[in-house]
Parts: C-alpha cells; structure tokens; sequence
C-alpha cells in the first residue's frame, strides 16, 4: 500500500516537477547571461570557479534539507550545525592530534548525531520540527562557542587538510576538490532519494504520513533515519567550510540554514512535503550563488543584495503554493 501511494505521488510530481526543474533551470540560464553582459568578468573562469566553489557548502546542506523538507518538515539548525561540525573537526585534528581521516570522519559524525537528536526529538518527543530544530539551532550555536573558547580554531599545522577543499585531484585542471565532493554528495543524495527505499520512504510520509503509518511503516524510526542523513550532509558542509577556510570560525553559520532552504524550494521542493528533487536542488543552489555573485560583481550593496535575495525567496515560495493549488 506504501509503495502505491509513493508511485502515484510520484507520477503527480513528475509532471510539476519536470516543469519546475526546467523553469529553474532557464532562470539559471537567464541570471547567466544577464550578468554576462552587465559585466565582462563575469564569465572569466576565475569567477565562474569562484561561483562553483561558493556553492559548495550551501548545495550540500541544501542537499540534507531537501529530504527533511519532502517529509514535510524543515530543519533550522544546519547551519550553526555546520559550524559545531567544523568546530569538532578542530578538536579532533588541532586539540587531540588525530589523522586528518579521523577527525574528518569525527566531523561527520558530530552532523549525523545533530541529525539524530532532532530526529528524535520530532518524532518520539512529538515536538514540531521547527521549534524542535530551532532549540537545536541555537544549542549547537552556544556549544560551537564553549568548545572553542569563543576563538577560531585554526588548521594552519595540519598538513593537507585545506586541500581537501582548496586543492585539485585532477591535474591540469583548476577545478577545487571542494566542487568534486558537491557533485559526489549530489549523486550520493540523487541515489538515496531515487533509488532506494529511503526516498520511497520520504516521498511517502510527505505526501500522506497517516497512510504511511497504517500500510506498517515504522515512522518514527524512519524520520530518525532521515533526519541522521540530514545531519551527515551538514557535517560534510562542516568539514568542506573548515577546509575553505583553514580554520573553524565559531561565531559562523547563522543565516546559512535561510539560504540552503531557499535553494531547495527554488529548484522546485514544495514545503508541505512529498515534492522535490536533488537535480532541482542542485539547480536552486547555482541560481543563489550565481545571483549573489552577480550582483556583488556589479557593485550592488550588500544590503540591496539581500532585499534581491528576499524577493526571490517569496517569489520561489509564491509559485511552489500556486502549484500546490493547482494540484489540488
């Protein structure tokens, strides 16, 4: 009965969502050429590389989220998560001297158990998912803070580790390794979602979660599991963002959670669950970067460029509730 439910769903979003992906997909388009002729640097590669890599952490806690929001549910604490994630890798590598892998794997980890205890939270406390990570958002703010003393965490003596988002694997080509592990976190999300149980499982609690839970599927064990790969995406995030920027800074991450959602629902993830896509997101997350690189390019100011970024949030959200409307 889950699976009928989870084929119909998805044979309603393919239509709606093909559009969508395709409509944000000629935005992107569009933004591009608009800012090719409003200026000659926009599309010199280092710029277009500048782009790609500005992407990066935004795409993959976009590419978490996404899952969380097409159960019908919203996820605030991603990105002071990421900040307590890059924070934790600090501890592993600079305080405790481990291997590179391990305080990798370390910071990773600290995002899944994040995950997990909003997770539980949600759905064997009962508490709504946006007051349940909003608490969280602010707990993992404060803890970021007492961990590191209120000091960033540098990684000047660890050899190695800011290639891991700064460097180039292949050679002869500048492209950084943090835009390959963005593109692998997009295929490893485009499976899970596509092409696993989990996705049906997804799909299935966003579009009817009542019937869901009548046809034998554990919820709450199954929300738990969502949110925890949620939470793992925002320790890549994380550990990317330290990387970037050779040091986990403790007082970073509010505002990153606002516009990792905006891209889900920009590439078409409507917020009352049960539609969405990865392909989508990923197309959200280049139309954000690419509109703020844009305007910052043509010497907007910063606070013009968020009163931009705020009406293309409403209007995203404006034609995700015509759609709904429609569908109904």
């Amino acid at each position: 009965m889950a699976a009928e439910s989870v084929d119909s769903n998805k044979s309603k979003w393919a239509g709606s969502g093909a559009l969508q992906q395709i409509l944000a997909f000629a935005s992107l388009i569009i933004l591009i050429i608009f800012f090719s002729l409003a200026s000659d640097n926009f599309l010199q590669w280092s710029n277009i590389s500048g782009i790609l890599l500005s992407t990066t952490v935004i795409g993959i806690l976009a590419i978490g989220t996404t899952f969380v929001i097409i159960t019908g549910g919203i996820d605030l604490s991603i990105g002071t998560g990421m900040t307590l994630c890059s924070v934790m890798t600090g501890v592993f590598l600079v305080y405790l001297d481990l291997p590179i892998v391990i305080g990798v794997l370390g910071g990773i980890a600290t995002g899944a158990l994040i995950g997990l205890f909003n997770g539980f939270s949600v759905a064997v406390l009962g508490i709504p998912s946006f007051i349940a990570t909003l608490a969280m958002m602010m707990i993992a703010e404060g803890l970021a803070l007492v961990i590191s003393g209120a000091s960033p965490i540098y990684f000047s003596d660890i050899t190695g580790f800011n290639s891991i988002a700064l460097g180039s694997i292949i050679p002869g080509v500048p492209i950084p390794n943090a835009v390959l592990v963005f593109f692998i976190m997009v295929l490893i999300g485009w499976l899970l979602l596509s092409k696993s149980i989990v996705g049906r499982y997804t799909y299935s609690m966003g579009s009817n979660e009542e019937a869901t839970r009548l046809s034998g599927i554990n919820i709450n064990r199954w929300k738990m599991k969502i949110f925890t790969i949620a939470g793992a995406f925002t320790g890549v995030a994380g550990v990317i963002m330290a990387s970037r920027l050779n040091s986990a800074q403790p007082a970073l991450g509010m505002g990153y959670e606002l516009e990792a959602i905006a891209a889900v629902v920009i590439g078409g993830t409507s917020l009352s669950g049960g539609r969405g896509s990865i392909v989508g997101t990923m197309i959200g997350a280049l139309i954000m970067s690419v509109l703020t690189n844009g305007l910052r390019i043509m010497s907007i100011p910063q606070e013009w460029q968020t009163v931009v970024i705020g009406f293309v949030i409403l209007l995203a959200v404006y034609i995700d509730m015509l759609r709904r409307r429609k569908s109904a």
